[in-house]
C-alpha cells in the first residue's frame, strides 16, 4: 500500500513538473528572438547619445495623435509590439495586466494614470521576468526601446532604470510628459514569488506612421 501511494506520488510529481516546464516555455516563447529583425527597426538603434523629449503638446495636436482619441481595446486583445533590437526580441502587447494576460505576452497598463502612446502621456508595460521579460536588466540608459501601436511607431530612449518593492505607489502615475515605463518583478532568478519590482524608464523622442 505504501508503495503504491509513493509510486502516485512521484507520478504526480512528475507531471506537475512538466507541465510546468510546459507552461513556462509556452510563455518564454512567444517573444521572437531575431536580432536582425529587431535591429532592422531603425538604423541608429545603437545610439545612446541622448536625444530631447518630443513636445507633449505638439504631439496631442498631431495628426497621428487625433486618430486615436477613441479606443476601446478588449482586456487580452494584441494591441501592438514592443521591439528592443538591444536584446533581439520583439514582444507581442496584450491590453491589460491580468494574470491570463501576461501569460499571452506583454501587458499594457489600463489604469486612470496611464495610456495608449498616441496620448502623449504615460504608457506602462509589464511582463513576467522569467518568461518574456528575461534579461530586461542588461538594458543601460541611453538604449532605445521601439513601441508600435496600430500604424504607428514610437521610439524611446532609456533614461534610468531601478530597483523598488512592490508596494511602491509612485511608478504607475500621470505623468506630464511622453513616457514608457517597462516593469517587472526582481530578482531575476529569485525562487518564488519576488519580493521587488525592476523598472525601466523611457521618454519619447520620435514617432512616424508606418
Amino acid at each position: 500500500m505504501r508503495r503504491n501511494i509513493s509510486t502516485i506520488l512521484i507520478l504526480v510529481g512528475f507531471f506537475v513538473t512538466i507541465w510546468s516546464g510546459y507552461e513556462w516555455w509556452s510563455q518564454k516563447s512567444v517573444a521572437t528572438f531575431n536580432p536582425k529583425k529587431a535591429e532592422a527597426v531603425a538604423v541608429n538603434w545603437n545610439d545612446t547619445k541622448k536625444e530631447e523629449t518630443l513636445n507633449k503638446e505638439v504631439l496631442k495636436t498631431s495628426v497621428i495623435s487625433r486618430s486615436m482619441e477613441s479606443y476601446n481595446f478588449e482586456t487580452g486583445e494584441q494591441i501592438g509590439e514592443l521591439t528592443i533590437p538591444k536584446l533581439g526580441y520583439l514582444y507581442p502587447i496584450y491590453w491589460g495586466t491580468d494574470d491570463e494576460t501576461l501569460k499571452l505576452g506583454v501587458g499594457m497598463y489600463d489604469t486612470d494614470y496611464t495610456t495608449v502612446p498616441a496620448k502623449a502621456a504615460h504608457t506602462a508595460l509589464a511582463g513576467h521576468r522569467d518568461t518574456v521579460f528575461d534579461g530586461l536588466d542588461q538594458l543601460e540608459k541611453g538604449d532605445r526601446l521601439y513601441l508600435k501601436v496600430g500604424d504607428v511607431s514610437y521610439e524611446y530612449q532609456i533614461r534610468k532604470t531601478w530597483i523598488t518593492d512592490e508596494h511602491d505607489r509612485s511608478v504607475i502615475v500621470k505623468k506630464n510628459t511622453p513616457t514608457l515605463t517597462l516593469t517587472t518583478c526582481y530578482p531575476f532568478d529569485f525562487l518564488g514569488s519576488a519580493p521587488d519590482r525592476y523598472i525601466i524608464e523611457a521618454s519619447l523622442i520620435q514617432m512616424e506612421e508606418t
